[in-house]
């Protein structure tokens, strides 16, 4: 047996280094190095459905002072550093998610679009690249159904020439949320504050003349087949989560009931800078958890680690994700 400790880890090291530097001939490999990630989507069944989690990329930047608006920054980096984040970084995942119902195809939320995201180098904005490697063609999209209107979520309906990235599809918003952020009365408040003033902006930018293929659907309802609309407001007015049941199946599409959850669902009354109104959407992350819990019903998460899938335990006062282990059949 090989008895491996840390100091001959870092011997080894060491050895490697000094080889490099003395000039010994490098070991090539047999083959370029790929240089770029694989494509992002993952299917997985909800009933008769069949449905995809596409991946459009994740975020890591440094963590901004009030990433958590409600604690101090020292302790929100010390949760990061736990979830083995880079240094001073925090990452945050997107990932739309697709229901084949076998009539209609359903994007659920079009990622961050990739017009305005040229220094990312494609590392968001990915959503119409990995349809297309799933087999789907943007022009087959029947509905494009929005949890909410944060950029993050709406730009990409929009391609990087601006069209329209879905030409065919129904565009659906929560109609509270439309009413909220097309309102004259709350730009002209919002312009003091930075972040609300560029969402109010891109909001008016993104939507402009396209208004006409704008469909405001209600909270309670069945917005498409199987799919119905839950009141999740907080992180904005008209935030919405969707149940999606086929047969004796259903899942919760949790949009941003929680930003990342190595941060928000261990620390459920954490308030992330995005949330229009911290303490509702606390409460709303506490009501909407306890029941995922109490039903054990499988979560999909907008930010949670691709291919956001996973279950929610109670954990004392917090919650806790069980990732859904990867499943190579569908």
């Amino acid at each position: 047996m090989t008895d491996l400790n840390r100091r001959q880890l870092l011997a080894g090291a060491a050895i490697a280094g000094a080889a490099t530097s003395f000039g010994l001939p490098a070991v090539k490999a047999a083959a370029p190095s790929a240089g770029a990630q694989a494509p992002g989507f993952y299917r997985y069944k909800v009933g008769d459905y069949e449905c995809t989690s596409i991946n459009d990329g994740a975020r890591t930047f440094p963590m901004p002072d009030k990433f958590v608006v409600n604690v101090a920054k020292d302790e929100a980096l010390a949760a990061a550093d736990a979830a083995y984040m880079p240094k001073g970084m925090v990452t945050v995942p997107f990932n739309p998610q697709l229901i084949n119902t076998g009539k209609k195809l359903i994007l659920i939320d079009a990622g961050n679009g990739v017009a305005n995201f040229e220094p990312s180098k494609g590392a968001v904005g990915r959503t119409l690249q990995n349809l297309v490697a799933a087999g789907i063609d943007p022009k087959n999209i029947d509905v494009v159904l929005l949890s909410h209107l944060h950029p993050d979520h709406t730009n990409g309906i929009r391609a990087a020439d601006g069209s329209i990235a879905f030409p065919n599809a129904e565009i659906m918003v929560p109609s509270v949320d439309w009413a909220f952020w097309t309102s004259d009365e709350n730009t002209a408040k919002a312009q003091s504050n930075e972040m609300m003033k560029n969402y109010f902006a891109n909001v008016k930018k993104t939507f402009a003349g396209i208004e006409s293929k704008v469909t405001k659907y209600e909270w309670g309802k069945e917005v498409a087949p199987g799919i119905t609309s839950i009141s999740t407001p907080g992180h904005t007015p008209g935030h919405t989560s969707f149940a999606v049941a086929s047969g004796n199946s259903k899942i919760l599409i949790q949009s941003d009931v929680t930003n990342i959850p190595e941060l928000f669902l261990r620390n459920p009354d954490w308030h992330v800078a995005f949330d229009v109104d911290g303490d509702l959407a606390q409460q709303t992350r506490h009501k909407f958890y306890d029941m995922a819990v109490a039903e054990k019903m499988t979560v999909v998460g907008f930010h949670f680690t691709f291919p956001s899938v996973g279950h929610v335990e109670k954990d004392g006062n917090k919650y806790r994700l069980i990732p859904s282990a990867w499943n190579p059949t569908i």
